[in-house]
């Protein structure tokens, strides 16, 4: 076995994961701990500066009450996540985000971020939800509260470490083991409670950018699915894996498309100039209630848009030229005001970018893209598991004490096992979060883990001889990669093992042709998912032949099981949905029609420690009272 430090770090609280719902825990949690005497460790794959979903900025804050300004309700925000699932939510926690994120949002604003205000001094709302901001370093600003807190408290941060399993003690959590993907270490971290908050999963499907656009995604390429492996593998209770999110974005370099539709009022066509979303208005009435609910459902929107490309009628666009000149047309009589409010619209129009999706404006760039001038191409992209934007796959977690929800076990977001803790893409069935609620369910667990730790925590008890089998396991790769790679010339031919890229590749083609990827338009069926099953067995025996060179190849040996399991929870959760609930998402062609009769329901899946096995059940809706 390759010849690796074991650091052994010992702890109290382990926060795992460095994006916003793992800040919001770690700056939360820190505050509590520290009147303990509590320690907090972080552990990161990354660097906290710039790890996570909004490592690259971002343009707008997606979730904002405004409870202190009248402007809505928290019964409000639940009814518009209802709406938007299809009736799918865990509104017991919709609920307890929406209550607690406007406090998250002004502490942003305290530590540093800077919010779009009017001459009156209110908030710039791109939407009803969504607040404008200049966020190329919102990571950034939350990343130093999170590291200020820490440090206060007398705790640590760990970073390049790779979290892989969970340490168990029956049904109670006791750590983790990793690796560091700089140096040959590997860490086993002992806790009292854990709080998974390690992302979602990006290239599970193939990408529609292939070639020298290989790593380009929507949401970051670098979400393997950690927080889902990690919950699935302790043998948690998980929720809504059928559900992946597919956004609309322009085209290939897939820049988002919010502020184009909400702040400047922009029309998606297709390439015969029909307005999809006009056109094809009688088609919501197939899928009412919700297709009647406003705004409209995201994934209606997309489904519309796809059956116009299906007939024909692609690609679509995205008026740009025409909302900006819309805009302006209110100055048209003063020709100087006109000229100085075109300037600042296409200075908006490419600072949306530039926040937070640079590769978009250098591909408008390539592409003599000019806003006002010219419309830009848009697509469905391909599908991504997360649990905070739009999608809702995650974690099954115990819901806030004061509300009178049946799914209430234990403390707040713990899962069904004991000391365990989900947030942000890591929770499941309570969508719409975004950054900013992120954030603020990371500050619930937090508080939720400080305190199970004092009225349950006890010294985590590790078995030694099964993490010695877990080191050898985790590092095995390095170990296949030594023995055989003098015995061919190429080194991606090998009939003794495989390289991580070549099973990506072949992972990426199984959910795309059998699971519903944008090779067959987001199409599956019954025996579409069986024999994709079928093939993944097959997958998962091949995936104990992947070899590594060294760290960081090993980090994708790792990533790929990762995305393997939670590929594997995709297809079993839709295969026991006998609907098609969600077009636009996914489309079970044997079973076209949503059924709420039948279906109406969450549907939960848990791995089995002990046998192995998949179990698969239905859960009830929870209404919200007075939503």
């Amino acid at each position: 076995m390759a010849k690796w430090e074991t650091v052994v770090v010992e702890t109290d609280l382990l926060i795992l994961g460095g994006g916003f719902s793992a800040c919001g825990a770690a700056t939360e949690a820190s505050y509590w701990a520290k009147k303990k005497g509590l320690k907090v460790t972080l552990v990161d794959k990354a660097a906290l500066d710039r790890s996570g979903a909004v490592a690259m900025g971002l343009s707008a804050i997606n979730q904002y009450v405004g409870i202190r300004d009248g402007e809505n309700t928290v019964e409000d925000y639940v009814r518009y996540v209802r709406g938007d699932l299809m009736g799918i939510s865990r509104e017991d926690l919709v609920f307890n985000i929406a209550r607690h994120v406007d406090s998250t949002v002004h502490l942003f604003e305290k530590w540093g971020l800077k919010i779009w205000k009017d001459e009156q001094g209110k908030y710039v709302h791109e939407g009803r939800w969504q607040l404008m901001i200049n966020g190329e370093s919102y990571k950034v600003i939350i990343a130093e509260a999170a590291k200020n807190a820490i440090a206060a408290a007398g705790g640590e941060i760990y970073e390049r470490v790779f979290v892989v399993e969970p340490l168990l003690d029956g049904n109670r959590i006791v750590g983790a083991v990793g690796f560091s993907t700089r140096e040959d270490k590997f860490y086993v971290f002992k806790a009292k409670a854990v709080i998974a908050g390690m992302g979602g999963a990006v290239h599970v499907f193939r990408p529609r950018s292939v070639g020298e656009g290989f790593g380009r995604s929507w949401y970051p390429p670098f979400n393997s699915g950690s927080s889902a492996y990690f919950t699935i593998k302790a043998g948690a209770e998980m929720t809504c894996q059928e559900i992946r999110f597919i956004p609309v974005r322009f085209k290939d370099a897939y820049g988002p498309v919010g502020a184009w539709f909400l702040l400047f009022k922009s029309r998606a066509i297709s390439a015969v100039g029909g307005d999809y979303m006009a056109v094809r208005k009688n088609e919501l009435q197939n899928w009412a209630p919700y297709g009647l609910v406003k705004p409209i459902p995201a994934n209606l929107r997309n489904y519309l848009g796809m059956l116009d490309v299906e007939q024909g009628y692609g690609p679509l666009y995205m008026e740009t030229d025409e909302a900006i000149k819309n805009i302006a047309a209110q100055y048209k009589d003063d020709p100087k005001t006109f000229k100085k409010k075109m300037k600042e619209l296409e200075s908006e129009a490419w600072e949306d970018f530039l926040d937070m999706t640079i590769s978009q404006a250098i591909l408008w760039a390539a592409l003599n893209v000019k806003p006002e001038e010219k419309h830009s191409e848009i697509a469905a992209c391909e599908p991504y598991f997360i649990g905070s934007h739009s999608g809702a796959s995650g974690a099954w977690v115990s819901g806030p004490e004061d509300l009178p929800t049946p799914y209430k076990w234990g403390y707040a977001n713990m899962t069904t096992v004991e000391g365990l803790f989900a947030v942000g893409d890591g929770s499941g069935a309570s969508s719409h979060k975004f950054s900013s609620g992120s954030h603020a369910e990371g500050r619930i667990a937090g508080k939720a883990a400080v305190k199970f730790i004092v009225e349950k925590g006890k010294a985590p008890k590790v078995d030694n001889a099964e993490v010695e089998k877990l080191k050898e396991k985790i590092l095995r790769p390095l170990d296949l990669w030594a023995k055989h790679k003098d015995e061919t010339t190429d080194p991606e031919v090998n009939t003794n093992y495989i390289l991580p890229r070549q099973y990506l590749h072949r992972l990426q083609k199984l959910m795309d042709e059998y699971a519903g990827g944008v090779v067959s338009g987001f199409k599956t069926s019954n025996s579409l998912c069986l024999r994709g099953l079928e093939l993944m067995a097959l997958l998962k025996e091949d995936s104990e032949k992947m070899a590594a060179r060294e760290h960081h190849e090993l980090m994708r040996v790792w990533e790929n099981n990762q995305r393997t399991w939670q590929a594997e929870a995709h297809i079993r959760s839709i295969l026991f949905r006998e609907e098609t609930r969600w077009p636009g998402y996914y489309f079970r062609a044997d079973k076209p029609k949503m059924d709420d009769k039948n279906w109406k329901c969450f549907v939960n899946c848990t791995w089995d420690r002990k046998t192995g096995e998949w179990k698969l059940a239905k859960k009830d809706i929870w209404t919200l009272p007075g939503a």
